[in-house]
């Protein structure tokens, strides 16, 4: 065939432009799918890394510890994962943290999955900061680390421990009856399965842990427990959970005071149970409407914080939302599609939702492709991908539920986070597409939709909303603990004495008392540091 040199150049251009628009779609997700899929190949595989959040690599960095600015809500992503472990991602955790705009700076914690404190530790909050944890249901992967943050946080905290959480499901269930085959159907529940019972069970467990730790200070005199409820208008009263036994017949040594906590102390746990039905219908108190599902209303800081149910796995599980200086978080955590997080979405006085952080899970084929090592999907109706099909219908929201959920909130979220979901690439890449075949309008990652990895940090104003990688150390140690002037002497203590062996007194001329960290252990084998004849075996000063 025999070219001018016209259709040369056309037949160049055409080609270099092909090439470009080739090139550009391996790097961009695409701009829009439409329709429905018959099965997994329309949605993947795809040539999409299965090894890196290219997203997450390429936002900017921040240091941690660099300051709020005024009218700043800050959101952290310690944990975003679901089930089972995987080392790029912890389990669940968001961190919140305010200016102070509107009122005094304040923080929060909702779940606190295993792992996360790693995370905590390298983004340089501490305990301190740590007193106040939402827990959306008690599945491990979003309390687990609880157990961290009661044990080693006293020190640092030196208040109680609030565990807001939800009640007790009150589920019962009866097996299916067939006159020949179970003509006798076992009931199950209800269980005493409540936040309350948890913590109860919690400190309990945690008494020799408790106990061991407790030569050092664990109180300061500033802080005052009868103010809290008011403070923070909180549903119920304030008190600390009890050894559970101390109920029952014999239970009197449980009932004496050494084991009690203090209300001022911080190995108290103090649970504030939600009441998990409620989701905020209003009610009369005097010429006032009062919403019936507010956790928290800080009349200092100005945050409020409200919650609301969701669906998953079992009644009882409770979603948030958090509200402060005009601008507004929802976190529904894990749940199946369901219309309260629409409601809440939709009635916020006529403004979007700042922030959206919702559930998604993978599709079942793609969780047993990733679970087994598989290179494709699994055919839908194989066994496994079947079971996992179970978990998403008790649970979960599919990539495309998400999709639709988006599509039903006017005005869309300023910006929406999918979170519980193993991110990469690849797991993106098809989770976009199924999105945008149920919401069109949302064209890429980033503006609108983003998905949640390890410490990514959002910034956000009333004026904009910026993201950020969090440039943490891998051998970062864990933030400084605060000191308190006026602190309490621990339980296991002993008279300060000088350098002669005499007393100390303070100024009031009373003895002063110090922490006494042999109190508990027997030193008949220790080797000391130096010998009765002066012989040294090792330094003091642990050189």
């Amino acid at each position: 065939m025999n070219w001018t040199n016209w259709q040369k150049d056309v037949w160049g251009a055409a080609r270099r432009l092909w090439i470009k628009a080739a090139l550009m779609m391996t790097l961009l997700p695409p701009l829009c799918v439409t329709g429905a899929a018959k099965d997994a190949d329309t949605f993947y595989p795809t040539t999409r890394s299965t090894k890196r959040y290219s997203y997450f690599d390429n936002l900017p960095t921040l240091k941690p510890g660099t300051p709020l600015e005024s009218g700043e809500m800050r959101i952290v992503f310690l944990g975003s994962m679901i089930p089972p472990v995987r080392r790029a991602q912890q389990m669940m955790s968001v961190y919140v943290e305010v200016g102070n705009a509107a009122g005094a700076p304040d923080h929060f914690v909702f779940d606190c999955g295993s792992g996360v404190c790693a995370n905590y530790g390298a983004m340089g909050i501490g305990f301190d900061k740590m007193d106040k944890v939402f827990i959306s249901h008690l599945h491990g992967d979003h309390m687990s680390d609880l157990t961290h943050i009661y044990c080693f946080g006293p020190p640092a905290r030196q208040s109680p421990l609030f565990v807001f959480g939800p009640s007790a499901s009150n589920k019962v269930w009866t097996e299916p009856y067939d006159a020949v085959y179970n003509p006798n159907p076992k009931t199950f529940g209800p269980f005493d399965d409540g936040t309350a019972s948890y913590c109860t069970m919690l400190r309990a467990a945690l008494r020799w842990h408790s106990e061991a730790f407790s030569f050092q200070n664990t109180s300061y005199a500033g802080y005052d427990p009868n103010t809290i409820k008011d403070d923070w208008s909180l549903p119920c009263d304030p008190v600390p959970v009890r050894d559970p036994r101390a109920a029952y017949s014999g239970g009197e040594r449980y009932n004496q005071d050494d084991y009690v906590d203090a209300s001022n102390d911080a190995y108290a746990i103090i649970p504030v149970e939600l009441d998990w039905t409620k989701r905020g219908d209003g009610f009369r108190a005097g010429s006032a409407t009062i919403r019936d599902n507010v956790a928290y209303a800080s009349k200092k800081s100005g945050v409020t914080v409200t919650h609301f149910p969701v669906i998953h796995t079992r009644q009882g599980s409770i979603g948030y939302k958090l509200e402060w200086n005009g601008m507004t978080m929802i976190y529904t955590s894990d749940t199946k599609p369901e219309s309260n997080c629409l409601v809440q979405a939709n009635n916020n006085g006529g403004r979007p939702v700042d922030v959206f952080i919702h559930e998604m899970i993978v599709p079942p084929q793609i969780w047993a492709m990733k679970d087994g090592g598989l290179k494709t999907p699994p055919p839908f109706d194989a066994p496994g991908v079947q079971q996992l099909k179970t978990v998403q219908d008790s649970s979960h929201t599919p990539q495309g539920a998400y999709g639709y959920l988006l599509s039903q909130i006017s005005p869309r979220p300023r910006l929406a986070v999918a979170c519980h979901f193993p991110v990469a690439d690849d797991t993106v890449h098809c989770a976009l597409k199924s999105v945008q075949a149920h919401c069109p309008d949302i064209k890429r990652i980033g503006k609108e939709l983003v998905w949640a990895f390890d410490l990514m940090v959002l910034r956000v104003t009333k004026a904009e909303i910026k993201m950020y990688r969090a440039k943490v150390s891998d051998f970062g140690f864990a933030a400084p603990t605060p000191t308190y002037n006026d602190e309490i002497p621990p339980r296991y203590w002993t008279w300060e004495l000088d350098a002669n062996g005499n007393r100390v007194f303070d100024d009031a001329g009373n003895p002063v008392r110090t922490s006494d960290p042999f109190a508990q252990i027997d030193l008949s084998t220790a080797i000391p540091a130096t010998n009765q004849n002066g012989s040294v075996n090792y330094r003091e000063d642990g050189y």
